[in-house]
């Protein structure tokens, strides 16, 4: 039941298809969001001119910008978590998605309860992560704020995807300690709802690779997100 001092999420559903973005709308404001559409990048990127969503539901093949080129674009400046619709259900395709910066993937057909529970997921994740460990840390020349899940260079703030914010804030909750990918995937909330697995644990490598390009001097050889062989990634902070 929704909380009525609780604002309705405002979801983004973008698709060519005018049936499926009819139905999506239709399900999801049947369970307390709140739904806009677009029929395509274009139209997309209008609605986001003046307007601030909590959630973007993107599909992949669009004619004109496809959706791994609207996400790119989009993380230039903007940390709204993406969920992508793709037709494409291999491995590679998915593991392109997030290497575009979508938080997650959904391969159609699929069961609308199963894209509830990837967007309870998503939403979830930041204020999940509540961090254990201290309240600042410095990353090299990098400041981050536990306590505001903000990570700074000086005066500048870093921005982070929705997923990168969590998984640092993870990271960060237990420093000098590996956790395991198995332990990441289920603290972020994947567990129950994704691929199995290696699928899994490449995705969260996916993310871990988009955290160090931020973080990292040289992310081909990391010194602060260190790979521990056999257990998983560990936060060192200096």
């Amino acid at each position: 039941m929704t909380n009525p001092d609780q604002p309705l999420a405002h979801i983004l559903v973008v698709d060519d298809d005018e049936r499926i973005r009819s139905l999506l709308k239709r399900f999801l404001m049947r369970n307390d969001f709140l739904v806009t559409t677009a029929r395509d990048a274009a139209h997309a990127r209008r609605l986001l001119a003046g307007l601030d969503f909590d959630l973007i539901v993107l599909d992949v093949m669009m004619p004109g910008e496809d959706g791994y080129s609207l996400t790119r674009s989009l993380r230039q400046d903007r940390t709204t978590p993406i969920l992508l619709l793709t037709a494409k259900g291999e491995t590679e395709d998915r593991i392109s998605g997030l290497e575009s910066g979508a938080d997650d993937y959904l391969a159609k057909p699929f069961e609308p309860r199963e894209l509830l529970l990837r967007i309870a997921a998503i939403l979830r994740r930041v204020p999940a992560a509540e961090a254990k460990g201290p309240k600042f840390l410095s990353i090299g020349p990098l400041r981050y704020d536990a306590d505001k899940g903000e990570l700074w260079q000086g005066e500048l703030p870093l921005r982070l995807t929705g997923t990168e914010h969590a998984l640092l804030k993870r990271l960060a909750g237990t420093p000098r300690q590996a956790v395991s990918r198995a332990e990441l995937i289920e603290d972020m909330g994947r567990g129950p709802i994704e691929d199995s697995g290696e699928n899994s644990e490449r995705a969260i490598d996916v993310q871990i690779t988009r955290l160090r390009r931020k973080i990292e001097p040289d992310p081909k050889e990391p010194r602060y997100l260190q790979t521990v062989r056999g257990a998983g990634y560990m936060l060192v902070p200096d």
